[in-house]
């Protein structure tokens, strides 16, 4: 999962940090045309030449836990992860917030940045050093939930994205705004990957994949919510102000977690105990050098 998302996300820091500078130089049409096209077309040619299926993975675990039939309907699943199962509901509505905070992140940040007096550059690094430190730091927070387990790294994660939301309405210099972004980085670091991989240990592989959608479903809804948010709260109290509601959530968002989440790695470890890696691959065609 670590590997996964900082792929993804070191993608998204390049991105903005180019947007920045060829915004600066040719426009901000150009930039967004320019990379734009040229990510779209390198996805199309990447997922259709070089992706292989996968299901046959999650159809060999699921006859190894004894189940080989999918049993629950996707209301049921739907219920279980937004409400029923406290460990799924506390882990989607993490992952709303988290996403709440990042869509305030796009949505106000460069606004805040430039009220500051900032140039262009500088607020493209500062937006750039965001997920540069958040996709670096999942290849060793990924790892580090397999270790420690998962809820203790969510709960640390979101005070301390919390905690940096408010130091960007305290610093005014770029030093002190780049540090609060670092720590908002560090921050998300710290659950992204467990997320999912929490979903993972708590979710059955015959109905795991439906989970993630509906756990998708209310954690990419944050973008929407929190830009919402984010411009009528605004409007309504100022951007600094606005920007501060956000870090308060999402601290109150990490001690209810605290409160009620289940630590999920345990479950998972002991699931897993009486499989051998080499025979499970072996059963789906993976071949061993």
């Amino acid at each position: 999962m670590g590997l996964n998302e900082a792929s993804g996300y070191l993608a998204v820091s390049l991105s903005a940090l180019c947007a920045g500078y060829f915004s600066a130089i040719y426009g901000a049409r150009m930039a967004m045309l320019g990379i734009g096209e040229s990510v779209a077309i390198a996805g199309l040619c990447i997922s259709a030449f070089f992706i292989r299926e996968s299901r046959t993975h999650a159809e060999v675990e699921a006859r190894e836990h004894g189940e080989t039939t999918h049993n629950k309907s996707f209301k049921e699943i739907f219920l279980l992860t937004s409400w029923r199962d406290r460990t799924l509901f506390s882990v989607s509505f993490a992952g709303m917030v988290n996403n709440l905070n990042d869509g305030t992140a796009w949505g106000l940040f460069p606004l805040y940045f430039a009220s500051r007096g900032l140039s262009i550059q500088k607020i493209g690094v500062l937006v750039a050093l965001y997920p540069a430190v958040w996709g670096l730091g999942q290849l060793g927070t990924g790892a580090l939930s397999d270790r420690i387990g998962r809820k203790m790294l969510i709960v640390g994660g979101m005070v301390l994205q919390g905690i940096a939301i408010i130091l960007l309405t305290v610093f005014t210099g770029f030093a002190g705004l780049a540090l609060a972004s670092a720590l908002l980085g560090i921050g998300t670091a710290m659950v992204y990957p467990t997320f999912l991989a929490a979903i993972g240990d708590v979710a059955h592989p015959s109905w795991r994949a439906s989970a993630v959608g509906v756990y998708r479903l209310w954690r990419d809804s944050g973008y929407a919510i929190g830009a919402i948010l984010a411009g009528v709260l605004a409007d309504a109290f100022g951007t600094r102000q606005a920007i501060a509601a956000v870090g308060g959530l999402t601290v109150f968002t990490g001690l209810l977690v605290a409160l009620v989440m289940r630590e999920t790695l345990v479950q998972q470890n002991s699931s897993i105990s009486s499989l051998n890696c080499f025979p499970l691959q072996e059963k789906i065609g993976i071949r061993h050098e």
